[in-house]
């Protein structure tokens, strides 16, 4: 007779999802503190657990990292044969057991509490070494595992979640946003969807800028010299002033036959679209779209007539973003 797996499979999600809820209720001070230490630690975060939990450990320390708060994992068992050197006193040591009494976890808390290094404990149990030990002392729930009850699964998604909600509150308490996480993701489809217009606009000799004051015949040549099919217009003063595209020139030789001593000015596109050199390049994307534009200026700051590069469809294409 065939089992039905997935009626195994939904029984362990329940039962962490149980956990789960244990676990939320549970937060309380502790949980503050931890995330007030950590956010004020001068040095590194340094996570270590045994089997299981020693996986939770590493998991939450390059969640850690990857947020801005510079963290490692060690291993337990070679914390004993010389790993304990790559504590400092200025680090935070973070120990997640389960039990809280894990053997190979005593010689890391002697060597922390010998060093006065600030020691956050992730346990269940009030009467372990570990909570006892512990300057920050996080009591998650003790909670029901799946496969007999002697997998760690449950405990061990208890632990995880511990640790992301520490990470996202350091986020939230270092004013970690967006584009400190691209500095750490700059590859990948991750890093494509936070890339900046900054990042793929057109800058300086590139930039095709016309005299507001130069005439329609100059200002053609000029533009079909760019292979772009755009220029950007400014004044005495490089401020900018209007647009001109490859669709106005059609529209301006179609009612015009003789274009010569014409000046650019009067017709160019006024007022063109600026956009912050910080926006995300996805946002830009739907500028275009929703304006049915190729080309977008780009302003630093609030000073959005001084063009400091030029978004064009081509760069967005050519990167993946579109």
């Amino acid at each position: 007779m065939k089992k039905n797996f997935v009626k195994i499979g939904k029984k362990v999600i329940d039962l962490e999802i149980e956990a789960l809820k244990k676990t939320k209720n549970s937060m309380g001070k502790s949980f503050n503190d931890a995330v007030e230490i950590i956010s004020k630690c001068q040095s590194k975060v340094i996570l270590c657990g045994v089997g299981k939990s020693g996986l939770i450990a590493s998991k939450i320390s390059a969640t850690l990292s990857s947020v801005g708060t510079p963290s490692f994992s060690i291993s337990a068992s070679d914390s004993s044969h010389g790993d304990l050197g790559s504590i400092s006193k200025k680090d935070i040591l973070i120990l997640i057991s389960y039990s809280g009494n894990t053997v190979e976890l005593k010689n890391i808390i002697q060597y922390a509490n010998r060093n006065r290094i600030k020691l956050i404990g992730i346990m269940s149990k009030k009467n372990s070494i570990l909570y006892k030990n512990s300057n920050v002392k996080l009591l998650i729930p003790e909670v029901k595992e799946s496969g007999y009850g002697i997998v760690p699964t449950s405990s061990t998604t208890s632990q995880l979640a511990i640790g992301d909600a520490i990470a996202i509150s350091l986020m939230q308490q270092k004013k970690f946003g967006k584009l400190d996480f691209k500095k750490f993701h700059p590859s990948g489809n991750l890093g494509n969807k936070l890339r900046t217009v900054e990042d793929l606009m057109m800058v300086k000799e590139k930039i095709p800028f016309i005299d507001e004051n130069t005439t329609l015949d100059k200002a053609i040549r000029f533009i079909n010299l760019k292979k772009l099919g755009v220029a950007i217009i400014r004044n005495k003063k490089k401020e900018t002033t209007g647009i001109f595209t490859d669709g106005d020139i059609k529209r301006t030789i179609q009612k015009n036959k003789q274009i010569k001593g014409l000046i650019i000015k009067s017709f160019m596109s006024k007022n063109p679209i600026s956009i912050n050199k910080d926006m995300l390049a996805v946002r830009a994307v739907e500028l275009m779209n929703r304006k049915k534009i190729t080309s977008l200026c780009v302003h630093k700051n609030k000073f959005k007539k001084k063009t400091i590069g030029i978004l064009h469809i081509h760069n967005l294409t050519s990167s993946d973003i579109i």
